[in-house]
Parts: structure tokens; C-alpha cells; sequence
């Protein structure tokens, strides 16, 4: 089950030690899963947002 994060900072710290990160971009919302070892980690943000935490991600990033 995935777990859901709501806070920018802790979804970059674990972007260092993630595989990957996928993103999801829908009408006004894009997901931003983080997948570890261990979990996967979901967070949902607005576009703007979304491209300021990209900028930032230290793991390889898919587009699905």
C-alpha cells in the first residue's frame, strides 16, 4: 500500500535514496510517486509546485 506524504522537504530526502520517481500530470494536479526499497510514496501538488520539487528531485524521473 503507498504510503501519502503532504510535505515538500521530507519527499526530497527521500528521493535520496529512491530508485525512481514517476510523475503523473492530470488536469490540475500531477502525482509524484517516489519509489524506495521498501514503500512506495505518493504525493499529489499543483503544476507550479510540482515543477519547483522536480527541480530539486536526486533520483531518475519517468513521465507515465
Amino acid at each position: 500500500m503507498p504510503k501519502q506524504i503532504t510535505d515538500p522537504d521530507e519527499l526530497l530526502k527521500l528521493s535520496e535514496t529512491a530508485i525512481e520517481a514517476r510523475i503523473k500530470r492530470l488536469k490540475d494536479v500531477v502525482k509524484i510517486k517516489i519509489r524506495t526499497p521498501k514503500y512506495l510514496y505518493v504525493m499529489k501538488a499543483t503544476p507550479d509546485v510540482a515543477e519547483e520539487i522536480l527541480k530539486r528531485v536526486r533520483c531518475n524521473i519517468v513521465e507515465v
